[in-house]
């Protein structure tokens, strides 16, 4: 047995006694157990906490998050290394594909949605749910008193802007801090302003991470997916706002990481980020040709990111998320398919 499992059941019971739903039946399957676990997680207001239901997450978060795998920055390889590429940011900046929640380092950027409060839906795939799913219950809770704050500043109607970040504690995810941030939303044509309002979250992102002496921080992909920034104009933005920042700010950056989730936006950004000088990558020191930099085609996974808002518990507002869809990901659907079965059938 895991040492996840050991405190899986214990977790649960807490959940159950501490959520406002009514549990129809408890299961058995230790997979179930954890479904049920994040969906109760998901689903529950900023409301006070209990102290011990606090200490049995924590215990779990951690066990799950180390049984997860953690992968640390300095195992990422940058650009010059990766691509070659041979400018004055290529050791600097690096691509990585692969699960942001499980990244080691100072800051990680969270897509938010401008109640800032975090995904509702129940095991939803997007990265504002997983974010706060591994952090933990005290993920919400401060987003909800920092936005209360502001509330209390410029009245009950307060939204997050777009551009402007918030940083918070990670609780249990293994990087120091994220930033949450709202990206710019696509209604109809992509225009001077929204092009603008997408290079200012990479820039203030930056800035928060100099004013607070974060020397590593991932981006995800912001604005891509349901808020219909086009992939390949999102990521000449956000590699071009990287390099004129660091440009601007010698010596407060030791690594800047692109996190890219779906397969055509590392081939964006590696394409992007191999022009200019080049040098050979160490394992093709022997040619003196050219070499292949993108793999072959391969089709899309799930996008995320975005929100409609619904009233959650106790009339906070909640923003329900939503992935786009591709042949290529059916497998994953059924997957999430069977989650929310499993979680409507043991909630009413």
């Amino acid at each position: 047995m895991s040492d996840s499992e050991q405190c899986l059941d214990q977790l649960l019971g807490s959940l159950i006694s501490d959520s406002t739903h009514s549990v129809q039946r408890v299961p058995s399957d230790s997979e179930e157990k954890r479904i049920l676990v994040r969906s109760l997680m998901n689903i529950r207001a900023p409301v006070p906490v209990s102290p011990d239901l606090l200490r049995i997450q924590d215990r779990y978060l951690r066990a799950r998050n180390a049984e997860r795998g953690i992968v640390g920055e300095k195992d990422i390889q940058t650009v010059g290394d990766t691509l070659g590429t041979d400018d004055d940011h290529s050791d600097t900046i690096a691509i990585w594909q692969g699960d942001i929640t499980t990244l080691e380092c100072d800051a990680i950027v969270n897509a938010a949605n401008s109640g800032m409060l975090g995904c509702f839906q129940p095991c939803h795939a997007c990265i504002d749910n997983c974010i706060h799913t591994f952090a933990g219950i005290q993920l919400r809770l401060e987003c909800d008193a920092k936005m209360h704050a502001l509330r209390q500043e410029h009245g009950s109607d307060y939204e997050q802007p777009t551009a402007v970040p918030m940083l918070t504690d990670a609780y249990n995810l293994p990087c120091r801090k994220v930033i949450h941030i709202v990206g710019p939303i696509v209604h109809s044509e992509l225009d001077d302003k929204l092009e603008n309002d997408l290079a200012d979250c990479y820039v203030r992102v930056l800035d928060m991470c100099r004013d607070n002496g974060l020397r590593t921080v991932a981006f995800c992909c912001i604005s891509t997916g349901v808020f219909r920034f086009p992939n390949q104009r999102a990521a000449e933005i956000a590699v071009r706002s990287v390099k004129d920042w660091l440009d601007d700010n010698k010596g407060y950056m030791d690594k800047v990481i692109f996190n890219v989730f779906l397969e055509k936006d590392r081939r964006i950004y590696e394409g992007l980020l191999s022009q200019g000088p080049r040098r050979l990558p160490r394992d093709d020191l022997r040619r003196d040709e050219g070499y292949e930099l993108l793999g072959p085609e391969a089709g899309p996974r799930e996008g995320y990111t975005g929100g409609e808002p619904e009233e959650a518990e106790g009339g906070h507002r909640q923003f329900r998320c939503h992935s786009r869809r591709s042949r290529s990901r059916r497998q994953h659907q059924r997957r999430t398919d069977i989650r929310r079965r499993a979680f409507h059938e043991i909630l009413r």
